[in-house]
């Protein structure tokens, strides 16, 4: 039997001690009696500016902006990387899901503590062409995903195609900055154009997206060198998977930021196991890759024909399997839950709770000090076994399918 490396023990133990502590200390509510009030203070304060820029009301820029939001989005990523394995550049797409998943949790983190408003002045007219802007709306406004998920996702990108081609041209790096820029620069102005950020979010998105970026830059090689070679890969990340649900803050009230978090903690968890599982298989090095003799573009098209409807049913299978047996589960071991939309039979009035004791388990001492007045939300379980088996079958059955019907 393989021993346990030191270093996952104290970095779990350390997760874990934090989560009591910083419950016991109250944190969050001390950290966001101190950031709140100025954030609040610089959000009002940048209405003006706000205004200044949606004078210029036209369609185009309405449509353009739009767009754009669209195709640095959440969901935007989630249909795009599952393409990128499937391409054969396996390694850039499973560094890109990891780092999204970070910069989610990072994010909607920061959104939760901070509890900061989005622009809210009557004159500020907000444009939400999409459920998911509808959505993202309902969060917290410091920091701007958009533009934190710009910053890291491009200049990661960036730095992998230099690295992978070893090209040293000075000028090939400014044009490639020069375009990343631009489109950072583009995302910030529509996210205020739209009136979902003020400046204040634009900014702190783009220093927090630059402290991630160089983190990743720094790290990644590490990471992924653990994930195909390491020691109780899969059991090291569930357990981190399961204290990160805990580990995440109270928000003042409920928002969606944590269901996010949930679904990428998910998809991160599904991509470590099976890439793990099956790396010498599916995720080496020499793969094909797309535009070769070994993946035509039409055998490309024949994947994603076979591999997209194969994912999004095992997105269905997965959550009608978890809302069986994860209540089972928990009634077995005496547990009381309740689900805020998943499970009608456990929704009603004798299940809603306090804003401070909604489904985001940043009070996590019940973990701990078990009581049978607390209840845990299953929405979360479910969520959580729903996108890990998605992300799972991205790179480990839709993988086997290829190769049983030579994709």
């Amino acid at each position: 039997m393989k021993s346990i490396p030191g270093w996952q023990g104290v970095f779990l133990g350390g997760i874990a001690s934090w989560v009591v502590i910083s419950s016991i200390l109250k944190v969050t509510e001390k950290l966001r009696s101190l950031i709140q009030p100025w954030v609040s203070q610089h959000v009002i304060s940048g209405t003006p500016f706000t205004l200044k820029i949606q004078r210029y009301q036209y369609r185009y820029l309405d449509a353009l902006f739009s767009g754009l939001s669209c195709i640095v989005s959440v969901p935007f990523y989630t249909g795009f990387l599952p393409l990128l394995f499937w391409s054969g550049h396996c390694k850039l797409a499973r560094q890109m899901t990891l780092l999204m998943a970070f910069c989610d949790y990072m994010g909607n983190c920061i959104k939760d503590v901070v509890a900061a408003p989005r622009p809210s002045s009557l004159h500020v007219r907000r444009v939400t062409a999409t459920e998911d802007e509808k959505e993202n709306a309902l969060e917290y406004g410091l920091p701007s995903s958009h533009t934190l998920n710009t910053v890291c996702l491009s200049g990661f990108l960036m730095h992998y195609v230099l690295s992978y081609t070893q090209n040293e041209d000075l000028s090939t790096e400014l044009a490639g900055l020069a375009v990343i820029s631009l489109l950072v620069g583009l995302i910030g102005l529509g996210r205020i154009y739209l009136g979902m950020h003020s400046l204040i979010d634009i900014i702190g998105g783009l220093a927090i997206g630059l402290a991630i970026l160089a983190f990743w830059i720094f790290a990644h090689s590490y990471i992924d060198s653990f994930i195909v070679s390491g020691q109780n890969v899969a059991s090291f990340w569930t357990a981190l998977a399961f204290l990160l649900l805990f580990a995440y803050p109270t928000p003042e009230l409920p928002t969606p930021s944590f269901e996010y978090h949930t679904a990428f903690n998910g998809v991160a968890l599904g991509i470590v196991i099976g890439v793990q599982q099956t790396y010498h298989q599916f995720h080496h090095e020499n793969v094909p890759r797309i535009f070769t003799p070994q993946l035509s573009f039409p055998a490309f098209v024949g994947r994603m024909l076979v591999g997209l409807p194969t994912i999004l049913l095992v997105k269905y299978c997965s959550k009608a399997l978890a809302k069986r047996t994860l209540p089972m589960l928990a009634n077995a071991l005496s547990i009381p839950i309740r689900s805020t939309s998943y499970i009608p039979g456990l929704c009603g009035p004798n299940t809603t709770k306090k804003p401070n004791e909604t489904k985001q388990a940043g009070y996590v001492l019940k973990l701990f000090f078990f009581s049978q007045q607390d209840s845990f939300d299953v929405d979360t379980g479910i969520r959580l076994l729903q996108y890990t088996g998605l992300a799972w079958s991205v790179v480990d059955l839709v993988p086997s399918l290829f190769t049983y019907l030579h994709l």
